[in-house]
């Protein structure tokens, strides 16, 4: 559970030790008051705004995804980052091979191969943003950190680490990979900084925004490029 940061502030107030009126001076006393608590809150928004892309490998082959841009946002400093996120959950379809006129000669080259997947994202149902709260406080490894939300049934993770060694939990509905030149570690290094800079435990929330266009099947090239998005 996040740890709540006591914040003081000082308002004198006389009490007298003595009934006697003489001696009332000499047994004054300053009395500290308005003690209450403050938490510290990291929100997180995932945006509908797409900002880049990304090679990731799924089922032995890489595939090009689009980015989108994460906003964090730190109420105690009150800095704003953003972040590069993916909001694609792909599941391989089948494979495509079409043959060039030099197959029946045995040449292959030029045969073009294509692998299609299956989106099943993630989208706000109700409204065109869905709030989840924090359902299990954030895993952190050497190369890894990952938070788990849920919302009434849903069940979301936020994971940025090492993609290679990413296994999906068995409880999880669907996922959102935090990326950057150096597999997430931007995102973990940020945390554990304020962390340990503040010396507190930040409450984390999370808002996911509603994509108006959202492709149902991805087609792919031998090289991992994206050849087709699909709209349903």
């Amino acid at each position: 559970m996040p740890l709540p940061e006591v914040k003081l502030t000082l308002r004198y107030e006389d009490r007298y030790l003595s009934e006697k009126w003489n001696d009332r001076e000499a047994d004054k006393v300053v009395v500290r008051t308005d003690t209450h608590f403050q938490k510290h809150t990291i929100s997180i928004l995932i945006s509908e705004e797409q900002i880049g892309s990304v090679q990731l490998k799924i089922d032995d082959h890489l595939v090009e995804l689009p980015t989108y841009k994460l906003t964090f946002t730190d109420d105690k400093t009150e800095e704003i980052k953003t972040f590069q996120v993916t909001r694609d959950f792909l599941i391989f379809k089948r494979e495509t091979t079409k043959k060039s006129i030099f197959s029946f000669l045995g040449i292959k080259r030029f045969d073009k191969t294509t692998f299609l997947y299956e989106n099943i994202a993630f989208e706000p149902e109700k409204d065109s943003i869905e709030s989840f709260e924090l359902s299990r406080y954030r895993k952190l490894s050497e190369d890894s950190l990952s938070y788990q939300f849920q919302s009434e049934d849903k069940k979301l993770l936020i994971y940025a680490g090492s993609i290679e060694h990413f296994v999906k939990p068995a409880d999880i509905d669907n996922y959102f990979i935090i990326v950057d030149k150096n597999e997430g570690q931007s995102f973990i290094g940020d945390i554990s900084y304020r962390e340990k800079m503040l010396k507190l435990t930040p409450k984390v929330a999370l808002q996911v925004v509603r994509r108006t266009k959202i492709a149902k099947e991805f087609s792919f090239d031998s090289k991992g490029k994206v050849q087709k998005l699909i709209y349903l």
